[in-house]
């Protein structure tokens, strides 16, 4: 297994390009499900989740074509991917592929729609506590899907005349993005008007939107609570490219902050980072805004700042790890309350081994800067985790070894190349 070797100590400085964004990516790529003509997204990211959504994909009888674009360095190893399902015959998503990568769900809406029948093995991925798809199945039977849970396997199908789905108001007891992209995908080729209620307002739920437009869907009000969808007879192909990652934009921000460095990041944009970069501002940091580019300068020493998550626009949850890695050496105690998940705290224990002073009381933490940290061996316990834990580790005098980073593969492009483009001294090891 993996492990990552970190030299801590070194300010990060120089320009790196941030990738496509992986929850971006993962929707889009399932949209490709609702259409018998080709699917091309660029800037899609390259990264295990990814490899995986389009295995999955291809067993079901997509063929895939995919080609690099850019490699290593300050630049992007992106791929332009394109999808082609009109032989799509196998509307199976078995447990061997799905258990790793909870997005899988969100074939389950696309299959629905155009086959008239699913059957997706119940999603795994991150441990970060209960996220269940109990929204996604009571849409779908509100717009007319009988749905059976079976041996692990949520079993979809559709029962009115000509197998298509009815369009229905939709509404979602709590804010869900997968449950949100999900149905939107589903009313797009269902029988009439949608109309999903408390729908998520991610940036990422906005460019599945426009792509699903420029599909011939009839989509209005994404980015608000409030989204309508009006059926169509069928989606056609496009291109499409897919918006940078905003939070690997945070993450690197916050490494740069917590070394106390300065860094460029391209081919990126603050639009979606409004809250990250009004905190990080807080800590002292300087920092510039350009078209599709962001600057940040680090003071000698950050201030601590405390952190609420919440659905966005609010701040992000996943964010709040990096957030805790860097008010670890901040001048201050930083009250940190997380509402989204339950089990979100793993990485504090891991943090504490590095000479972190964080105090844990249910959803709260409460975290005392220390004036360093020191290297020692931590364990990721999931994707966000993994970058507070490498945060960290850059800011500690010493070694320190991450172990467990196939987490960070199936999120993070190339993470260490692109820190030793910054003057890292970090490499994998085996």
């Amino acid at each position: 297994m993996d492990k990552l070797l970190i030299e801590g100590g070194t300010q990060l400085r120089g320009e790196i390009a941030i990738s496509g964004a992986k929850n971006a990516a993962l929707p889009l790529l399932c949209a490709a499900l609702l259409t018998r003509e080709p699917l091309t997204l660029t800037n899609v990211p390259d990264l295990h989740d990814i490899d995986t959504m389009l295995r999955l994909l291809t067993q079901m009888g997509v063929k895939v074509s995919r080609e690099k674009v850019g490699a290593g360095g300050t630049a992007s190893a992106s791929s332009a991917v394109t999808l082609d399902a009109s032989g799509l015959d196998n509307p199976l998503a078995p447990y061997e592929l799905v258990k790793t990568m909870r997005a899988s769900v969100l074939v389950l809406g696309p299959l629905a729609a155009r086959c008239g029948e699913a059957r997706v093995s119940l999603p795994g991925g991150c441990a970060i506590g209960a996220r269940p798809v109990d929204q996604h199945i009571r849409g779908l039977q509100a717009m007319g899907a009988e749905i059976t849970v079976e041996q692990g396997y949520v079993h979809a199908r559709t029962t009115a005349a000509g197998g298509k789905l009815k369009g229905a108001r939709l509404f979602t007891d709590m804010v869900t993005v997968t449950g949100t992209e999900n149905l939107m995908m589903a009313a797009c080729l269902a029988d009439g008007e949608s109309v999903i209620e408390n729908a998520a307002r991610e940036p990422e739920v906005v460019d599945l939107a426009n792509c699903l437009i420029a599909m011939g869907a009839r989509i209005s009000g994404a980015g608000t609570d409030v989204i309508r969808i009006q059926g169509v007879d069928r989606l056609s192909g496009t291109t499409h490219r897919i918006m940078p990652d905003r939070i690997e934009t945070g993450t690197y921000l916050c490494a740069a902050a917590a070394t106390g460095g300065a860094v460029r990041l391209t081919n990126t944009s603050s639009s979606y980072l409004d809250v990250v970069i009004d905190k990080l501002m807080d800590t002292g940091c300087e920092i510039g805004l350009e078209r599709s580019a962001i600057h940040l300068q680090a003071p000698a020493r950050l201030k601590a700042v405390s952190i609420r998550t919440a659905p966005y626009p609010a701040f992000p949850t996943d964010m709040q790890a990096q957030f805790m890695a860097i008010n670890t050496v901040a001048d201050g105690t930083a009250i940190m309350r997380e509402t989204i998940f339950e089990n979100r705290f793993m990485h504090a224990v891991e943090l504490i081994r590095l000479g972190a002073d964080i105090k844990i009381d249910g959803n709260t933490a409460f975290v005392t800067g220390v004036e360093k940290l020191d290297g020692a061996t931590v364990m990721a316990t999931d994707l966000r985790a993994s970058a507070s834990l490498v945060i960290a580790g850059l800011a500690a005098q010493g070694e320190t070894i991450v172990d467990r980073i196939y987490h960070l593969d199936r999120g993070y492009e190339q993470m260490e190349t692109k820190l030793a483009a910054l003057g890292a001294r970090v490499r994998r090891v085996k």
